[in-house]
C-alpha cells in the first residue's frame, strides 16, 4: 500500500495547480459492488451525468496505460492541461492496474467526489469535475481519510448572509428552531419563496411512506421488485439489480434518503402513489402544494429534460395541471428504459428549465417537513425514517459533545443546489437550516457545496449559542 501512495498524492498537488478540485459534503455508505475493476461493474453507480460520464470514461482508459495523449486532450480542458499534461498523468496513471468504484460521496452534475480501491489495495479518495463543456476540468487523487479543506467558518450572522448569497444569483435561507411542528425563525433570505430543490423533493416521498406505514397500508418488511418500468437513472445503485430484484421498504427508503438513490424514490412513489406524496407535502405545511401537481418522479423527470428536448417539454409544460398527469400517465411513463439510459445525458451541462420543471418549495416549507419526519419518527413503528435521515450526515461534521443528532437531504442538477439539514442538541433542542441556490443561466460553481457548508455550519453553531 505504501509504495503507491506517493505518486497517488504527486497527481493531488498536480491538481490542485489546475485549481478544479469538486466540492464535497458527506461521506456516503460504501457500495455493495464488488466486481473486478476490469469488468463493466467496476464503474457501477457512477452517476449519468456529465462528470459522471467522464468518471466512467477514465475507469474504462485507466487499466490500459499509456493513455494516448489524443484521449487524454479530449477528455481534458485546456486550462487543465497547461497545468497537468499527459506525460505527467500517464506517469501516475499508469500504475494503475484495476480500479474499483467502492462509494460516492457527493454527486453534483459537474461534481463528483469517490472513494475507490487502485490495485485492489489502495483506497483513495477521488475529486472529479468537468467545466461547462463537460471537459475535466480537475482531477484530485489524495489517500482516503485525508479531510476535505472548509473556507473558514462563519462567526457572525453577518457573515454567514455573505457567504450563502456569494455562491449563486439566487439564494433563499432558512435558519429556525423547531419545536413540535413549529418552526421559530432565527435567520432568514427570501426564506418564504419557492425554489427548485432537487433531490431534497425525497424528503416529502419519505413523509408519505410514512404515514401509509402509520397507517398500516405498508410495512418496512414488504417487499418490493425493481422492475424496468420503475428504474431511474443515477445517483444511486437499485438501477443496476436485475428486474425482479426484491428489496425491503425499509432498505428502498435507507437508499433513496442516504444516497439519493433515484430509482428507490421512483419505488416508493409508485408504491405510496402520486396523490399521497402530494398529499403529504400539503400535510406537512407546503405553503403552495400546487408547485408540485403533478408530482413528478425522478425518471419521469429526466425523460422530459433527456429525450427530444427541449419540445417535449415544452409541451407539457404547456399544458394544464390535469393535461400534464394525462402526458405523464399517457406518455412519459410508457417510455422504455433503454431509451432513456440511451439518451446523450453528457449533452445536460447548462441549466434546463430550472424555474418550471422540478420540485419546488421554500426554506420555510423544508423545515415544516422536517419538523412533519421529527413529529412521526417519535411514533414507535416509524423509527426507521429516523435512521433513514441520520445515515448520511451531509458532511455536517458538528461537535458531537454538543450535537447528539443530523439529518440531511440535498439535491442539485444543473444551476441547482440545496443543502437542508436539521440537527438535534444534547439537551433535545432541534434546528433546521435549509439552502437553496439557483442560477437559471449556468450551472453553479464546483466549490459551491464547501462555500454553503461552512455557511451552514456556522449557523447552527450561532443559532445554538
Amino acid at each position: 500500500m505504501t509504495s503507491s501512495r506517493t505518486p497517488f498524492l504527486a497527481l493531488a498537488a498536480l491538481a490542485v495547480m489546475a485549481g478544479a478540485a469538486a466540492c464535497s459534503t458527506a461521506a456516503a455508505p460504501p457500495s455493495a459492488t464488488s466486481a473486478p475493476a476490469t469488468s463493466p461493474a467496476a464503474a457501477t453507480g457512477l452517476p449519468d451525468s456529465p462528470v459522471g460520464a467522464q468518471a466512467r470514461w477514465l475507469f474504462a482508459a485507466i487499466v490500459h496505460p499509456p493513455i494516448p495523449a489524443a484521449a487524454i486532450t479530449a477528455h481534458f480542458d485546456q486550462a487543465f492541461l497547461a497545468k497537468v499534461t499527459p506525460a505527467q498523468l500517464n506517469s501516475v496513471l499508469g500504475q494503475v492496474r484495476t480500479l474499483r468504484l467502492d462509494a460516492i460521496t457527493l454527486s453534483t452534475a459537474t461534481g463528483l467526489i469517490m472513494t475507490v480501491t487502485a490495485n485492489g489495495q489502495t483506497q483513495l479518495k477521488v475529486s472529479m469535475a468537468v467545466d461547462s463543456a463537460g471537459l475535466i476540468s480537475g482531477l484530485l487523487l489524495q489517500p482516503a481519510g485525508t479531510p476535505t479543506a472548509l473556507p473558514p467558518v462563519p462567526t457572525t450572522w453577518a457573515g454567514v448572509d455573505r457567504q450563502v448569497s456569494s455562491v449563486a444569483p439566487e439564494v433563499r435561507m432558512l435558519v429556525a428552531a423547531v419545536n413540535g411542528n413549529a418552526c421559530r425563525p432565527i435567520q432568514a433570505i427570501s426564506a418564504g419563496t419557492p425554489a427548485p430543490l432537487g433531490s431534497a423533493f425525497k424528503l416529502y416521498v419519505l413523509d408519505a411512506l410514512a404515514r401509509a406505514v402509520a397507517s398500516g397500508k405498508v410495512s418496512w418488511n414488504q417487499q418490493l421488485t425493481v422492475t424496468s418500468q420503475l428504474k431511474s437513472l443515477p445517483s444511486g445503485e437499485l438501477q443496476n439489480d436485475p428486474d425482479g430484484t426484491r428489496v425491503s421498504v425499509r432498505q428502498v427508503a435507507d437508499d433513496m434518503i442516504s444516497v439519493s438513490d433515484n430509482t428507490a424514490a421512483t419505488m416508493l412513489m409508485a408504491l405510496v402513489g402520486r396523490a399521497a406524496v402530494e398529499q403529504a407535502a400539503a400535510t406537512s405545511g407546503t405553503a403552495d402544494p400546487g408547485l408540485d401537481m403533478p408530482f413528478l418522479t425522478t425518471r419521469e423527470l429526466f425523460v422530459l429534460k433527456l429525450l427530444n428536448w427541449p419540445r417535449l417539454a415544452d409541451s407539457y409544460l404547456a399544458q394544464s395541471p390535469a393535461g400534464r398527469l394525462a402526458m405523464l400517465t399517457g406518455t412519459i411513463d410508457r417510455v422504455p428504459y433503454s431509451a432513456l439510459t440511451a439518451a446523450n445525458s453528457a449533452a445536460w451541462t447548462a441549466p434546463r428549465d430550472i424555474n418550471s420543471l422540478e420540485w419546488f418549495a421554500s426554506p420555510t416549507d423544508i423545515c415544516r417537513v422536517y419538523a412533519s419526519l421529527a413529529t412521526l419518527a417519535r411514533q414507535p413503528d416509524l423509527a426507521p425514517v429516523a435512521a433513514a435521515l441520520q445515515i448520511n450526515d451531509g458532511g455536517m461534521s458538528l461537535d458531537p459533545s454538543q450535537w447528539r443528532l443530523v439529518w440531511f437531504k440535498g439535491g442539485s442538477e444543473p444551476g441547482v443546489l440545496t443543502l437542508n439539514y436539521l440537527a438535534t442538541t444534547r439537551s433535545g433542542q432541534s434546528y433546521v437550516v435549509s439552502v437553496l441556490a439557483e442560477n437559471p443561466a449556468a450551472p453553479i460553481a464546483q466549490n459551491t457545496a464547501l462555500t454553503l457548508l461552512s455557511a451552514i455550519k456556522g449557523a447552527f453553531e450561532l443559532a445554538a449559542s
